[in-house]
């Protein structure tokens, strides 16, 4: 979820309903430290506690001063990621490339703990590939290192995001520890929410790529697990409404231009599936200013069924205030 899960959508989250979030995951490499874009990952201005920062990396004492250094910008919670599957976090034995050193993992987990004060939590997935899944193993040693609180995705490295998550892993470590568990992969209904958690015995759920373009998702599942009862979905003038709020956000964190640009891809999963959304988004992925970003979903929200209208768009005055 890196370049996702930013303060501005963290902050829609939370007030969508989400419970607790994470930011996007930090390099432990120092000479990253003050680039443009750990600037931004590491700027938490506004959001309420806690703050939980996740570290990614593989070497135990490089770690443990980067967990430091975060507690020292205000992390109140520093979570360790041994569950992201990329190829250039994998190639640099960082994320779920971990899982297949049961001993690195232990250095990593005891050197982090004992560094810092604030609770470490840690997020894996089942195994290194299907024919080894040592998610209970991992788990028991991440409980005795001092671990606070465990999220596990239902699928291997190998398997990347292909195929089903598969739930038997997250129960057996369920079972076989003390500490919280949170569920994670593929919960995108709230049915499916209840399944889950009563299949695999998980204190929580997390929610990553069900919340792209559906921040709603977390109201939802939160209000199904309550009271049993579906909500309905957003109509379209809360989705415009939002999607509007999440934009603005996004151009006052990013900047003019670069607010613009990150925008898009939010945009593309906000209209994922609606109709007559073809030629907006063709334009949308294109303009370059956010006066233009609101005025196409503005025609595009107010054009009868959600299809844009057929007349030839100008360009908007340059010196207009730009919103």
């Amino acid at each position: 979820m890196a370049g996702v899960t930013d303060r501005p959508f963290r902050q829609l989250c939370r007030e969508l309903g989400a419970g607790y979030v994470v930011s996007e995951m930090v390099t432990s490499n120092p000479q990253l430290r003050h680039t443009r874009k750990s600037t931004w990952r590491s700027n938490f201005e506004g959001e309420p506690g806690p703050i939980a920062v996740q570290i990614v990396g593989g070497d135990p004492a490089s770690l443990a001063e980067a967990a430091a250094y975060n507690v020292g910008l205000g992390a109140q919670i520093i979570d360790i990621n041994m569950g992201c599957p990329a190829k250039k976090v994998c190639g640099k034995l960082g994320g779920s490339a971990l899982l297949s050193d049961i001993g690195l993992v232990e250095d990593i987990l005891a050197t982090v703990t004992q560094s810092i004060e604030v609770p470490v939590t840690l997020k894996i997935r089942t195994g290194p590939n299907p024919g080894t899944r040592n998610g209970v193993e991992v788990a028991a040693i991440a409980e005795a290192c001092g671990i606070a609180a465990l999220a596990v995705h239902g699928r291997t490295r190998a398997d990347r995001f292909k195929g089903d998550a598969e739930y038997e892993t997250i129960r057996d470590i369920c079972r076989a520890v003390s500490i919280p568990v949170f569920a994670n992969g593929d919960v995108e209904t709230p049915e499916k929410a209840r399944q889950v958690l009563e299949f695999t015995g998980a204190q929580g759920l997390m929610i990553g790529r069900g919340a792209q373009g559906n921040p709603w998702v977390f109201r939802e599942l939160s209000h199904y697990l309550d009271t049993g009862r579906i909500l309905p979905p957003p109509q379209d003038d809360e989705i415009h409404a939002v999607m509007c709020e999440h934009l603005q956000r996004l151009h006052d964190f990013y900047g003019r231009v670069h607010g613009v640009r990150v925008a898009r891809k939010h945009i593309g999963w906000y209209l994922k599936g609606r109709p007559g959304t073809r030629q907006v988004l063709y334009d949308l992925m294109r303009v370059e200013s956010p006066y233009e970003q609101f005025q196409l979903l503005e025609q595009y929200f107010l054009s009868p069924t959600g299809a844009m209208l057929t007349e030839k768009r100008h360009n908007p005055v340059r010196g207009a205030e730009q919103k």
